[in-house]
């Protein structure tokens, strides 16, 4: 009997995860009736009774594990290690506030039979912030023609991962995982659906624009060149016009001495533009640099700092770190 694992992670959700997880066993047992299956929640520290509410889900089904972070290793860490310990023949990643709907599991498991070895749900509608959006899709056709890699325009990370790609993620050990783009540029045999996205179940999204800016610039940084090729580029013009206008200023100061202004507004606003380029420039420069130290240091995805139901195969532990 082939075992599927669902990986979800959790931050401040106790108001959803015993629903979701009653709503992904009726799934299994209406719908899924000949597979085996695995709920791991991985929680990033969470201030609420969540960590409480998994405790009491293990207790009462052994098939349901859990994961407690020492402390919040943000919100792409956390679920990459999440799906590094999963056992089952596959792996579907959803969030715990019922945005990812929980019909679209058999869709994605049927897809999986016939051969794809990745299935994506891509977002086509959303009941979400219409301006949140537009900005996303904004954002996503921007990185799409900016990077080397061909991006997949809103997907999340909710869809199926064959155990294959999961060795694969295994095997990376790249300490600033970036899912998305991972399974762009390293997915084989992919499948896309098209979903609308619900509103939260329930609670409050740990998402801000701190959070977005975050994941934007780790996707800017790790699958584009063109902000240091731009850095380049228009260090070069502007180090020409520069030296161009100071040698046309010098001319005509020799040409024209007496009758030549001797003002520094010119020269002022010139910094000033330039000096402003080069601002924004060595700061887009330093968002690859930490991009770089962080991949440097190589730190571990996590620290556990419990994990209940995994007896049978605690030799995952120290995978994925």
């Amino acid at each position: 009997m082939k075992k599927i694992s669902i990986m979800i992670p959790t931050y401040n959700e106790e108001e959803n995860v015993e629903p979701l997880s009653e709503a992904i066993i009726n799934v299994f047992e209406t719908e899924l009736v000949d597979y085996d299956y695995e709920i791991l929640f991985i929680d990033n520290d969470s201030h609420d009774q969540t960590r409480d509410k998994l405790e009491g889900l293990c207790r009462g089904n052994h098939k349901i594990k859990a994961i407690f972070n020492a402390k919040n290793f943000g919100q792409f860490n956390s679920p990459y290690y999440g799906m590094c310990q999963t056992s089952g023949d596959c792996t579907i990643c959803m969030c715990a506030d019922f945005q990812d709907p929980v019909d679209m599991i058999p869709k994605f498991v049927d897809e999986w039979e016939k051969g794809y070895k990745i299935v994506c749900g891509i977002k086509t509608t959303s009941k979400e912030n219409k301006i949140m959006y537009f900005l996303r899709s904004c954002y996503y056709k921007l990185i799409r023609k900016m990077s080397d890699v061909e991006q997949i325009e809103h997907f999340t990370g909710f869809g199926l991962y064959d155990q294959s790609f999961i060795d694969t993620l295994r095997n990376l050990k790249d300490p600033t995982p970036f899912l998305r783009g991972i399974v762009a540029e390293l997915g084989a045999k992919r499948k896309d659906i098209p979903y609308e996205q619900a509103k939260r179940r329930a609670g409050k999204t740990s998402n801000n624009w701190y959070s977005l800016y975050d994941a934007a610039m780790l996707s800017f940084t790790s699958y584009t060149k063109i902000g240091l090729r731009l850095a380049t580029i228009f260090g070069f013009i502007c180090s020409g016009i520069s030296l161009v206008v100071a040698l046309v200023y010098f001319v005509l100061k020799l040409l024209y001495w007496d009758q030549f202004p001797a003002g520094t507004a010119p020269i002022l606003i010139g910094m000033f533009v330039i000096g402003s380029i080069q601002i924004f420039f060595i700061g887009l420069v330093g968002e690859y640099i930490l991009n770089i130290n962080s991949r440097m240091m190589n730190r571990p995805l996590v620290i556990e700092e419990k994990r209940i139901n995994f007896e049978d195969d605690d030799k995952k532990e120290n995978e994925c770190s």
